[in-house]
């Protein structure tokens, strides 16, 4: 119980801090004449006036929560990482060890270790004096992108961002005041080409085993003999005595550390 409780009060502050970025108001409501939102089915409420505003703030606020898990995970390091990994079970030849929900698991949970600093700087900047009624929610969200920008930038590449800064027609902009719908897309473009990169290095050594194993089989006469069966035992041999999961999660962590 210790642990759940750690957790939620861990996880609490990063989700609030991604929702108030992604929603950018967090001020929003359901407002009607009387201050209470209700819902009338029938025919009684056909002759009353309709509040277009409200249904339209509604539906944008579910459509956000609906989105919301997806947006919260491309501004975070977790693409590069569930790449990365879905490259080692290719390059393996794996189809379905480990599984989907394990390598989203470990993901995850990568994830929420690296960006543990980003959060808790987040928390204090934006969320501790938002609480206590310090600053507004416009100052909140304001401070709380800070970090966020900060981390994206600090991972892409700037010709990138340059890229979606001239889409957008922006003049001379300094970085810290760059919008999030510039510094977005770049950080997902860049996160795509490094997890790329990453995961064609993986390949080699693999793929040099294909070679010399199939080389072998032919020189030996064995054509009949599917190459996969003699090279996938001797991949995950491999991949074991190199302590390949170690090496493949450090070289993770510390691509971000750059």
């Amino acid at each position: 119980m210790k642990w759940i409780s750690c957790q939620r009060a861990f996880l609490r502050p990063a989700l609030i801090a991604l929702l108030l970025l992604l929603s950018g108001a967090t001020s929003l409501h359901a407002q009607t004449n009387s201050g209470n939102l209700s819902l009338n089915i029938g025919l009684n409420g056909l002759n009353q006036p309709v509040d277009v505003d409200g249904a339209m703030k509604v539906l944008a606020i579910m459509t956000l929560l609906t989105l919301a898990p997806s947006i919260i995970l491309l501004m975070t390091c977790f693409t590069r990482i569930i790449i990365v990994l879905s490259f080692v079970r290719s390059a393996l030849s794996l189809q379905g060890a480990p599984s989907n929900q394990i390598l989203i698991g470990l993901s995850l949970f990568l994830t929420f270790f690296i960006m543990a600093p980003v959060w808790e700087k987040i928390d204090h900047e934006a969320l501790e004096p938002y609480r206590a009624k310090q600053i507004t929610s416009e100052e909140a969200l304001d401070r709380a992108a800070g970090p966020i920008r900060a981390f994206m930038l600090k991972q892409a590449r700037p010709k990138d961002v340059e890229l979606f800064a001239v889409l957008a027609r922006l003049g001379p902009t300094a970085v810290d005041k760059l919008p999030l719908k510039v510094v977005i897309p770049g950080f997902i473009i860049s996160e795509l080409r490094t997890a790329f990169q990453m995961g064609f290095l993986l390949f080699l050594p693999f793929i040099l085993i294909d070679l010399v194993v199939a080389t072998v089989l032919m020189s030996m006469g064995m054509m009949m003999m599917p190459p996969m069966t003699i090279s996938l035992p001797l991949k995950i041999l491999l991949f074991v005595l190199v302590d390949g999961w170690h090496l493949v999660v450090s070289s993770i962590i510390q691509s971000f550390a750059t």
